[in-house]
């Protein structure tokens, strides 16, 4: 059913709308994906622990402020998840051999092995999802993600690419 805005917008519009409504479609899914991949992680954490567990997985040890800031959490929020996940062994912190007031976390053995297990979940989700694309329509939606994606970038990140 066509709608009066429908009529009123011409045919860019409608392909704008078009694409967000497949973006919304994309973050909804997304989100149920996290949510999944973050009780697969640890079913008695929040899911804000996964995401910590997550950038610490990928770029390594770090201060508790730092991978706060990489995930855009609340210092004491991230804090306080931390905590939580050394309570469970799953990460470690210690002393910063450049700051010994300051502590740097990292992933314990079970904690790699819990992000592991809750990345390959959604890996699996993926592939699932693409398996009959051909190469070439996967790198044509890479490209096109990746020129989205870098078109909003006016800061460079403080972590590295992934």
């Amino acid at each position: 059913m066509s709608t009066t805005l429908d009529r009123a917008s011409g045919p860019r519009e409608r392909r704008e709308r078009a694409l967000g409504d497949q973006l919304n479609a994309l973050l909804s899914a997304s989100r149920v994906l996290t949510e999944r991949s973050a009780a697969a992680f640890h079913p008695d954490l929040q899911p804000a622990a996964f995401h910590l567990a997550r950038w610490i997985y990928a770029y390594g040890s770090a201060k508790p402020s730092v991978v706060a800031e990489a995930v855009g959490m609340d210092r004491s929020t991230a804090s306080s998840l931390l905590k939580t996940m050394r309570e469970r062994g799953l990460v470690d912190s210690t002393p910063d051999q450049a700051d010994r007031r300051a502590v740097v976390v990292d992933l314990t053995p079970a904690g790699r092995e819990r992000v592991r297990r809750a990345l390959d979940l959604r890996g699996s989700s993926l592939r699932d999802r693409i398996a009959q694309w051909s190469d070439e329509e996967l790198d044509a939606f890479t490209a096109m993600l990746r020129a989205f994606n870098s078109a909003g970038e006016s800061t460079r990140r403080p972590w590295p690419a992934e």
